[in-house]
């Protein structure tokens, strides 16, 4: 009886494991919980590191060796596979490439509203040599406070933005600043209902209007919370639509990381045809959120994705920002024209 209990849980704890790892194999990877506990690459190797100590340890009761041998088995490969999936994704790179004539640096930053000021998005993105800058929950008022900030620090910008109603919650607004230098844009409209955006918090659209510059989708899906989760599901799948061109780069927060994305991808894509520019330079596994985490313990859930049409040739999350008020990192990528 000990030896087919012995067995039982061994198959249990392995298929758990099977679906923790690889949960786009069981098109599990955004359904409730298990969405949110794979948001958490890191924490997974160190949960099943510590299961992988625990069952050595009762391997030494004999009794029971051979069941905690074989969770031990379990948690090992575990282990492996993940920190494999962790290490293949990036751990971290801290700078980023010289700027050419061709190239472009996208920052993104879930400023949290009046958390960050103005004056820190707008020292850190002249830092950064940022020629676009999306600020999801930030109103067009503090958007315009960046501007003018940037401005007189040397780096003109044109502030957009796109909001839900007017009652000013920072969350209800997502801000877009592009540089002069890529031509005049004007943002779509959109509605509240999600049927030509995003369904709780907005993202804007940004077209060119002349010049060659690319389209611009500074993107904030919902939160998955248990009851936001159809939402959720809807604002990725809204997000790829979007990518389904020419031209395009995505950049926010998505509320999401690549394992999320799993099949939302074309034509080799990570999201529509936009592949993911943080994964291809070594940031892939960085966590952007919660600040008060260590990055490889946190959430990689901003991006900033391009289609083809742009070579991702950088990226940098920053962590020296983390007392800045906000919950969230930046992320810059640098961009080159494909070509």
């Amino acid at each position: 009886m000990r030896r087919l209990l012995g067995i039982l849980l061994t198959v249990l704890c392995a298929i758990g494991a099977a679906v923790v790892t690889w949960p786009e194999f069981f098109r599990l990877e955004r359904t409730y919980p298990l969405a949110q506990v794979i948001s958490f690459r890191g924490l997974i190797v160190a949960g099943f590191g510590a299961l992988l100590l625990v069952a050595l340890l009762f391997a030494a009761i004999r009794p029971i060796r051979r069941i905690a041998l074989s969770l031990a088995a379990v948690a090992l490969i575990a282990v492996v596979v993940n920190a494999a999936v962790v290490g293949t994704r990036g751990t971290g790179t801290g700078t980023l490439p010289e700027k050419t004539e061709s190239s472009i640096r996208v920052m993104t930053w879930n400023t949290a509203g009046d958390a960050t000021s103005p004056a820190t998005i707008a020292q850190t993105a002249v830092a950064m040599g940022a020629d676009i800058v999306t600020l999801p929950e930030t109103t067009i008022e503090t958007g315009g406070q960046v501007a003018v900030a940037m401005r007189d620090l040397g780096q003109p910008m044109w502030a957009h933005h796109t909001e839900y109603g007017s009652d000013g919650w920072a969350a209800d607004s997502t801000t877009i600043l592009i540089s002069p230098a890529l031509g005049s844009y004007a943002v779509t409209a959109a509605s509240q209902d999600g049927s030509s955006n995003t369904s709780t918090v907005p993202s804007a659209v940004a077209m060119p209007i002349d010049g060659n510059g690319p389209i611009v989708v500074a993107a904030h899906a919902v939160a998955p919370r248990e009851d936001f989760m159809v939402d959720w599901r809807h604002d990725l799948q809204w997000l790829a639509d979007q990518c389904a061109g020419e031209n395009i780069i995505l950049a926010g927060d998505f509320n999401a990381t690549i394992d999320h994305m799993s099949r939302l991808g074309t034509d080799g894509g990570t999201l529509g045809r936009c592949r993911d520019a943080a994964v291809l330079t070594g940031n892939g596994a960085v966590g952007t959120w919660p600040t008060s985490y260590p990055p490889l313990a946190g959430a990689p859930i901003d991006h900033v994705l391009a289609t083809p049409d742009w070579t991702p040739t950088g990226s940098v999350v920053l962590g020296s920002l983390d007392a800045a008020g906000g919950d969230h990192r930046p992320l810059i990528v640098q961009l080159e024209r494909t070509g």
